[in-house]
């Protein structure tokens, strides 16, 4: 078993890295033209949407009777205030989707240091012991163009002490198997100094599909 750092061929493709950073950054700019547009055109949207001049401050009538002034403009009472100040905040959803969009296309990674498997998505990085860890076959959806969805094997690792867990593809961008080295070190780090006996059984046996996937590059 090598300790040497082994970064995974996983993530989007460059294609579709430049294509999420653009939806994302329109995204991005859509909404905070949005949130920004009642705050620097605040009149002139007051005059769209047809609400007139705004209401004049207890100053600027303060020399008329009080009976004549309507209840917001009486001393010591406060403005209401109006919807349109805060129909920028409409905008923020689509702020906060277009940076996830970018964060999740720029940041994802994956690499294996020893037994020890991390997976970085857009908000954090979760590490797995695999030698420790339950071990699984699974599936992820994955996009591709136009031609729908389609389900990428996977190895799910959860730490049976704390409850992470941790997902990573069996493919790479072009939907290939990962490199003939990193299935077998993914192999090699989930059996290293666990038994084949018991629980641990199906350890093994998913890193005998790993070692033959890593055989038979070419799935022929």
């Amino acid at each position: 078993m090598t300790n040497e750092r082994i970064r995974l061929s996983v993530g989007a493709a460059s294609g579709q890295r430049a294509m999420a950073v653009v939806v994302g950054a329109l995204f991005t700019a859509f909404g905070a033209a949005f949130v920004l547009l009642p705050l620097v055109a605040g009149g002139l949207l007051r005059r769209v949407a047809g609400l007139g001049d705004p209401v004049p401050s207890y100053d600027d009538v303060r020399d008329l009777p009080p009976e004549l002034l309507p209840p917001d403009l009486h001393e010591g009472a406060t403005a209401a205030p109006t919807p349109l100040r805060y129909a920028g905040l409409c905008g923020v959803p689509f702020v906060l989707l277009g940076l996830y969009l970018v964060l999740r296309v720029l940041r994802t990674a994956a690499w294996l240091d020893g037994t020890r498997a991390s997976v970085r998505g857009a908000l954090g990085t979760r590490t797995v012991d695999l030698a420790a860890a339950e071990v699984r076959g699974g599936t992820i959806a994955h996009r591709v163009g136009d031609d729908g969805v389609v389900r990428v094997p996977s190895l799910i690792a959860r730490d049976r002490d704390t409850g992470r867990r941790v997902t990573i593809p069996l493919q790479g961008p072009g939907l290939g198997n990962l490199p003939p080295y990193e299935l077998r070190a993914l192999a090699e780090a989930m059996t290293a100094g666990r038994p084949d006996q018991g629980r641990d059984a199906d350890a093994h046996a998913l890193a005998g599909r790993l070692r033959a996937m890593a055989a038979d590059p070419l799935g022929l």
